[in-house]
C-alpha cells in the first residue's frame, strides 16, 4: 500500500482519474489532494541510488508525474488549483476515467511486496494471467528481464506500465486482452 493511499470513502463517484504533476511533485500533490478530501493513490517503489560519496534507498513514484485520485467532480476546481498540478488526464478537454481493474492490479502488485519497478509501456506481447499466489487473477504481458520472468501491468490511458517479478510456473497464456480481475479487490 502506498503512503498516500486513503481509505475508501463514498464521494458519489467511483471513477479513478489521474492528474499530471510537475516533475518530482507527486508526493506533495498527493498530500494536498488528500487534504482536500479526495481518495488518493500514489504507488511507489524502492530504488537504490548511487552518488559519488554514498548510496541511498529512495521511495519513488511508479508513475512519474502522475497521481491517481477518486472523488466527486464538484471538486474539479480544487484539483486543478492544487499546487504542482498541471492538468487532469483526459481527452478533448474532458477528464478520462482509468479502468478500476487497472488500479486494482497496480494496487495488488504494490501490496504483494514483490520487487516492482517502472517499465516502458508495451502494447504487443503475450497476454498472461497469474493462476495462483499473491497476484492471482491479474492479467498482463509477460517478458523476461535479467533471467527473471516479469509481468507488465499497464495503465492504458496514461500509456505507462510497471513490471513485477513473477514465477513462470504460476502463469498461463490467455487469448484476449480483457481487463478482468479473477477475484474481488476493493
Amino acid at each position: 500500500m502506498s503512503q498516500f493511499d486513503a481509505p475508501v470513502s463514498d464521494f458519489g463517484m467511483n471513477e479513478w482519474y489521474a492528474v499530471y504533476t510537475r516533475h518530482q511533485h507527486e508526493k506533495a500533490v498527493a498530500e494536498n489532494l488528500l487534504g482536500r478530501g479526495l481518495e488518493v493513490f500514489l504507488p511507489v517503489y524502492e530504488a537504490l541510488r548511487q552518488w559519488n560519496d554514498r548510496q541511498k534507498r529512495l521511495s519513488l513514484p511508479l508513475f512519474p508525474c502522475y497521481v491517481f485520485f477518486r472523488g466527486n467532480f464538484e471538486r474539479r476546481a480544487k484539483v486543478l488549483s492544487t499546487p504542482g498540478v498541471h492538468s487532469i488526464v483526459g481527452f478533448a478537454g474532458h477528464p478520462a476515467p482509468i479502468q478500476k481493474c487497472e488500479i486494482d492490479a497496480i494496487r495488488l502488485a504494490v501490496e504483494s511486496h514483490l520487487r516492482i519497478e517502472p517499465h516502458p509501456f508495451l502494447r504487443h506481447g503475450d497476454q498472461v494471467r497469474v493462476k495462483f499466489g499473491p497476484l492471482a487473477g491479474i492479467e498482463g504481458i509477460l517478458i523476461r528481464k535479467r533471467g527473471f520472468e516479469r509481468l507488465i501491468i499497464s495503465a492504458e490511458l496514461l500509456q505507462k506500465s510497471v513490471s513485477v517479478e513473477v514465477d513462470a510456473s504460476c502463469i498461463e497464456r490467455i487469448a484476449g486482452a480483457a481487463c478482468v480481475l479473477a477475484r474481488g479487490v476493493n
